[in-house]
């Protein structure tokens, strides 16, 4: 199993948008945080089916931080 790091916004429309740091342009959406954590297990699952990428996990995840200007 490998671990992968996501990224999750709420948007304009009020749906939860989770992004895969380690895999560009895997995403999804869903209306609740149980439904896109499952959305975006599928969607890592299809993207490693499809593009089959070398993937080697060089560094830990330390946190995010939010910036006001």
């Amino acid at each position: 199993m490998t671990n992968f790091n996501i990224t999750i916004e709420k948007d304009e429309d009020g749906y939860f948008v989770s992004e895969v740091i380690e895999l560009p342009g895997c995403h999804t959406q869903a209306k609740s945080m149980d439904e896109l954590i499952e959305r975006t297990r599928e969607a890592i699952t299809l993207y490693l089916e499809c593009e089959k990428p070398e993937i080697e996990i060089q560094s830990e995840f330390v946190g995010m931080q939010k910036i006001r200007i």
